[in-house]
Formats: C-alpha cells, sequence, structure tokens
C-alpha cells in the first residue's frame, strides 16, 4: 500500500509565507508525476502546481510567480513553497500522486494524501 502524508499547513497573515511537505511511503517502485490541489469551502477541488519526473513544472495562473513547487526523488519528497499568501489561498491542500507500484507492468496508480489546511488572514 502507498501513502501520501502532507505537512506545513497552519494559519499565516495575507503576506506571509508557508511551505508545505508530501512524503510518499510504501510499496513505491517510482513515481511519476506529482502535483497540489486545493479545495476551499463551497468550491471544487483545483490543481495547483504540477511537477513531473523530469521537474517540469505547470502553475495555476492564480500562484503563478507566488508558489514553487519541487521534489526529491530520491527521498519521494514534494513541496510547496508558498509565498505572498493572500486570503483567497485558503483551503485544505492536497498531495497528488502518480505511482508505478510494480515491476511487472507499466500501470500508474493515483493516490491521495488527507489534506492539510491553509488559512490565510487578512
Amino acid at each position: 500500500q502507498v501513502q501520501l502524508v502532507e505537512s506545513g499547513g497552519g494559519l499565516v497573515q495575507a503576506g506571509e509565507s508557508l511551505k508545505l511537505s508530501c512524503s510518499a511511503s510504501g510499496s513505491i517502485v517510482s513515481i511519476y508525476a506529482m502535483g497540489w490541489y486545493r479545495q476551499a469551502p463551497g468550491k471544487q477541488r483545483e490543481l495547483v502546481a504540477a511537477i513531473s519526473g523530469s521537474a517540469g513544472t505547470n502553475y495555476a495562473p492564480s500562484v503563478e510567480g507566488r508558489f514553487t513547487i519541487s521534489r526529491d526523488n530520491a527521498k519521494n519528497l514534494m513541496y510547496l513553497q508558498m509565498n505572498s499568501l493572500k486570503p483567497e489561498d485558503t483551503a485544505v491542500y492536497y498531495c497528488n500522486a502518480e505511482i508505478y507500484i510494480s515491476v511487472y507492468d507499466e500501470v500508474r496508480y493515483e493516490f491521495w494524501g488527507q489534506g492539510t489546511q491553509v488559512t490565510v488572514s487578512s
């Protein structure tokens, strides 16, 4: 089984920074793509940032230039550095990963973390 665990959320004031971490563990052969999603109350879950195995990245327009996604492939870790936070960034942030769990096939499975709350006060 595979587990994704987020950490680093909290309550900050507008303009401040937070760094989220996602740790993947379990029966992992390799991790393909990873990403951060968020869901605010009453809204759909949305992609915040994604990073491929070769470290290619893409960001939601609302966070471009303020957030930076990165990963440590050797440690199965992913990060989201969030700067210049705004009240509209308030949401539960989820880690997502596409993972190979078998050496006998090339099937990727999608996993989600439980989420970490980020609250930005004005």
